[in-house]
């Protein structure tokens, strides 16, 4: 703050106010951090000018002078992938950025989610899964533009994917990744940092979240006709955090692709008519 007299023929700077050359000088005195710029206007040569003892200002504290901490914009400010609907009581927080989810025992399951996500605009890819066929990824509801896959990462599986991490929304690693353990811990701290969903088939040590499904009941074949069309699991969730405590549900794979119904229930087995093939004898 700058305060002092106007008087006639002084000029005004910067907000303080200083008397002319032609007349007597000015004194300064300044307090504080800022300082306060007073003019004293009676003030002659030789005169005291008062000062003012300046506060006392606490010494910086090592964590005040401590180097700000990085944290990854991507995770905190973009929203989680969305999941299937049947997972939602599964992932109520969907598949989140930045975070390495399992899932265990069913392709499928893992098509589901990654159709989901590439619905609302996200890239995918799934690297080490030579079985996964590009139909059976459409088939699922996956958008194959946003689509890719790199079925033989090679030994330089970790360099592939900490680049497929900086680059790409979610990234699916199969079992036919050689990774080590140190690898896998890499890897998910790049992906905090990058804000990439990393989605795993196979165990992965310190997983946020894990989907384990359990034996299929398939249903759509009749005795000697028609086709198995759906198969029921109970998806087991474990993980950490939020995930710490185990819960169940049952689920029909494959699930219906993004924005339409809910494909129905597993089909009741047609009861036996008369009429039919006897064993006779």
């Amino acid at each position: 703050m700058l305060t002092g007299t106007s008087t006639p023929g002084s000029s005004s700077t910067g907000g303080s106010t200083m008397r002319a050359a032609t007349g007597a000088p000015a004194s300064f005195e300044g307090t504080g951090v800022l300082g306060t710029l007073d003019v004293l206007d009676d003030a002659r040569p030789g005169t005291p000018v008062p000062t003012v003892p300046a506060p006392d200002v606490p010494p910086l504290s090592a964590a005040t002078t401590a180097a700000p901490r990085r944290t990854s914009l991507l995770t905190s400010e973009r929203p989680p992938l969305p999941v299937p609907p049947q997972l939602a009581d599964l992932m109520p927080d969907g598949l989140r950025r930045g975070a390495t989810t399992s899932v265990l025992g069913s392709t499928s399951l893992a098509l589901g989610v990654l159709a989901h996500a590439c619905a609302s605009g996200a890239w995918a890819v799934a690297v080490g899964q030579p079985r996964l066929g590009l139909l059976a990824a459409a088939q699922a509801g996956v958008d194959l533009a946003r689509f890719a896959l790199v079925p033989d990462p090679g030994a330089d599986a970790a360099l592939v994917l900490a680049a497929l991490i900086d680059g790409i929304d979610v990234v699916l690693v199969g079992p036919d990744t050689p990774l080590a353990d140190a690898d896998r811990r890499r890897l998910s701290a790049r992906a905090r940092e990058r804000g990439a969903a990393l989605l795993t088939t196979a165990p992965w040590p310190g997983a946020a979240v894990v989907l384990d499904a359990g034996p299929a009941r398939w249903s759509g074949a009749g005795e000697g006709d028609g086709r198995l069309r759906s198969c029921e699991v109970q998806v087991r969730r474990t993980g950490r955090g939020s995930a710490a405590v185990p819960t169940s549900a049952d689920v029909v794979l494959p699930f219906s692709p993004p924005g339409e119904h809910v494909p129905p229930g597993p089909v009741r087995r047609r009861p036996r008519t008369a009429g039919g093939l006897r064993l006779v004898g």
